[in-house]
């Protein structure tokens, strides 16, 4: 790919999603728009960037971005956030909370969003009523994953295998085992499309906690701060900001608390 095209799709990127692409991404990005072009039958990567520029509808730049997303998870993964988080719920439970709200705001493919709600009904048991998760990303094909549910037997190594027969069912399909989420988990997860880079958000909150991990690793300073900013603004107050374990928000939200590497609380 001619540097300068390089150039021009990564100032499309950045400028749609905030996404901070360096020079050493050429050939990600080269790889990722050539599957992209052959779909399109386009052999021109000046052409397929007139396409997006020109398309008005803007389907072709969901397109894109979905393509250029990384998109890298598991179940259960960093579980010490999980730990935390049951113990929260735990602890607002016994203080007579009966609605919680939690946002994931990069949902992925679901492993996270999945995790999140096998950890919520293993805390609140059949005392769980009142209980949403919001799970967003930008990318509408893995949204489509999350809504599907169904994981091959080797991305379900992470869930306990207890869990694993309790809140999902097993079956075989073209000689491969699968595993399908169960209605349990379903029900209480409302997976929607959403850019972190296009603040503010149209939630109203208030949210008791907040998953955003391995994201702002992506986004500039300035990008970082306009999230925490929202994040401030949807958490309810003693509500928790929860970052992965290589991210820090030093610098960028001192109105929250420190509770520990990687999780912030609302004052």
């Amino acid at each position: 790919m001619d540097p300068k095209i390089f150039n021009r799709f990564r100032e499309l990127v950045y400028a749609k999603s905030g996404i901070t692409l360096g020079p050493h991404k050429a050939p990600l990005v080269s790889a990722r728009v050539a599957r992209r072009m052959r779909a399109l039958s386009i052999s021109s990567h000046d052409d397929y960037l007139d396409l997006i520029l020109q398309d008005d509808s803007g389907e072709e730049l969901i397109h894109f971005l979905d393509a250029i997303s990384t998109n890298v998870t598991s179940f259960y993964r960093e579980p010490d956030h999980f730990e935390f988080l049951a113990e929260a719920l735990q602890r607002w439970q016994k203080e007579g909370q009966t609605r919680f709200r939690i946002w994931c705001a990069a949902a992925s493919t679901g492993e996270e969003p999945y995790t999140l709600a096998m950890t919520a009904m293993e805390t609140l048991g059949p005392t769980l009523r009142d209980f949403r998760i919001l799970a967003t990303d930008i990318s509408t094909r893995v949204l489509q994953k999350c809504l599907d549910g169904t994981y091959l037997q080797s991305k379900v190594q992470g869930i306990p295998p207890a869990l694993l027969s309790r809140y999902f069912s097993r079956y075989n399909d073209d000689a491969e085992i699968c595993y399908s989420a169960n209605n349990d988990l379903r029900k209480i997860i409302t997976f929607k499309r959403l850019n972190l880079a296009t603040p503010p958000y149209p939630m109203k909150g208030p949210m008791d906690v907040i998953f955003c991990r391995n994201v702002m690793i992506y986004f500039d300073e300035g990008l970082r701060k306009s999230l925490a900013q929202e994040a401030k603004r949807l958490l309810k107050p003693g509500g928790y900001f929860i970052v992965g374990h290589s991210e820090s928000l030093v610098g960028s939200a001192r109105e929250f608390r420190v509770i520990r590497p990687s999780v912030y609380q609302k004052p």
